[in-house]
């Protein structure tokens, strides 16, 4: 039995995207004739994980549409957007006793390729970590989640969102892709103990992370070897950004 024929990935499509000037639901928005949901099954199917579980919200029935042809989908409703935690835990109806591990990716995060998303669980499998974030390595990390790692031994500390990060953090160019490994019981439990309490009173699953830490669980992050790979698409700059990465073979899809 191979590695990918036990995990489930959890792909986050649940939001609006406001910045987008859409009436579309982010994740619906076109990238080079797909919309930019299909990119990231498309990558994922490619990394030969089968089981694919799409959190659905705003206009969840256009995304339902874009999506229910494809191979392995099921789809799980977030009534409230009220963080990426709280999308996870959305998902864990669809999870299997069998799922060992869950991968969590983001639909508007479309070049995230399926090498990267296989390294990433063949690491997460080796090191035996409870939890391993895809990190990049940005000049102008502004905007994004800090990876705070040990001064000591390079190991992951936690993730500081920038809202809540200090002015030491943010200098720190190394952030979150929003894209992690997760052993699936351990994620599970770990989701029932975060709370609410930062700037946007959102249930971050980033504190799964702080969680796994204070218990003693080994955590660790991957760098992306193509850094472009994580561009994620918030407003229509970024996707022209996209399309001319593609265009000029900066990056695969």
């Amino acid at each position: 039995m191979s590695i990918e024929s036990t995990v489930t990935a959890v792909i986050l499509a649940a939001g609006k995207g406001t910045r987008m000037k859409s009436e579309l639901p982010k994740v619906a928005v076109v990238l080079n004739n797909s919309p930019l949901l299909i990119h990231v099954l498309k990558n994922l199917e490619s990394a030969n994980i089968k089981r694919k579980v799409v959190v659905v919200g705003y206009r969840q029935e256009i995304v339902t549409e874009i999506a229910k042809d494809f191979p392995g989908v099921e789809f799980a409703e977030q009534v409230e957007q009220l963080g990426t935690g709280h999308a996870v835990i959305c998902a864990e109806q669809n999870i299997k006793p069998n799922d060992k591990y869950i991968l969590v990716a983001c639909g508007d995060a479309p070049l995230i390729s399926s090498t990267s998303f296989q390294s990433l669980i063949a690491l997460h499998v080796e090191k035996g970590y409870s939890a391993t974030v895809l990190s990049a390595k940005m000049t102008d990390p502004s905007g994004y989640g800090r990876i705070i790692r040990s001064s000591d031994d390079g190991s992951l500390l936690r993730i500081v969102e920038q809202k809540d990060a200090t002015e030491e953090e943010k200098a720190v160019t190394e952030v979150n892709t929003g894209t992690y490994c997760f052993t699936a019981d351990q994620l599970f439990k770990a989701l029932k103990e975060i709370g609410n309490d930062n700037a946007q009173k959102e249930y971050y699953l980033t504190d799964v992370i702080k969680i796994f830490r204070s218990s003693g669980k080994k955590v660790g992050a991957m760098t992306l070897a193509n850094a472009l790979e994580s561009h994620g698409i918030n407003s229509p700059d970024d996707l022209e950004t996209a399309r001319q990465y593609i265009e000029k073979g900066l990056v695969g899809v």
